[in-house]
């Protein structure tokens, strides 16, 4: 109910259309969605869908502009989707972005700053003031974009217990690179950041106000 709800209130190119929602037997509720066919980002990313150069610089940036502007719409309309990550964003047959399930979603009561509730979402892409004061806000779905935005650049899971104990987190490994000037070990080798110009120009005029989604949730 709380899917209908938002996904009938909301229409937006970059979030993923609710058709019809019908009951069956009186107790089951099915929801009819548009057919999204070409997986999500982290099937592209780490999945079965990989394919060498499948996603250039160019598309992995439109990917995070259009992911960007469906969460600024939704927070204009005081929704929170509470669960951004790779797997919860769809990609149709050009690469255009869907948003999807808003099984945590919330819609934000007005004029109140935050709201405090046990912690939900993904390990990896919670936001670390969400899970320590349990204090939810729009900022929260902010910071998980910000994990959304370094797994597009460097391919690289948002958790994985076989990196160091200290980068388990993609969060933290991606600001240890950049403290250490070490960006290129970040960055996917299949974007050419050490060979073409161009694309290590533009994937440092993105990743250092990106590292920023982690430190100041802006």
């Amino acid at each position: 109910m709380n899917k209908i709800e938002i996904l009938t209130r909301l229409r937006h190119p970059n979030l993923v259309s609710l058709y019809s929602c019908t009951f069956r037997h009186c107790h089951e509720l099915l929801l009819v969605y548009e057919y999204i066919p070409n997986g999500t980002i982290a099937d592209h990313l780490h999945g079965n869908c990989v394919k060498p150069s499948s996603l250039s610089w160019t598309t992995r940036m439109s990917i995070a502009f259009e992911t960007a502007s469906a969460l600024a719409y939704l927070h204009a309309f005081d929704v929170i989707h509470c669960d951004v990550k790779t797997n919860n964003i769809l990609l149709d047959n050009s690469f255009c972005v869907k948003v999807a399930d808003f099984e945590l979603s919330l819609i934000f009561p007005i004029d109140v700053t935050h709201v405090s509730m046990a912690v939900q979402g993904t390990l990896g892409y919670v936001d670390l003031e969400y899970h320590e004061c349990h204090q939810l806000t729009n900022k929260s779905d902010v910071y998980s974009f910000g994990v959304v935005l370094i797994e597009l650049i460097s391919s690289k899971l948002a958790m994985d217990i076989t990196r160091h104990r200290h980068e388990i987190n993609l969060s933290n490994m991606a600001i240890n690179r950049l403290q250490n000037h070490e960006l290129h070990e970040l960055v996917d080798p299949c974007l050419g950041f050490e060979s073409d110009y161009q694309v290590s120009k533009m994937i440092t005029v993105v990743v250092e106000p990106g590292f920023k989604l982690f430190a100041r949730r802006e």
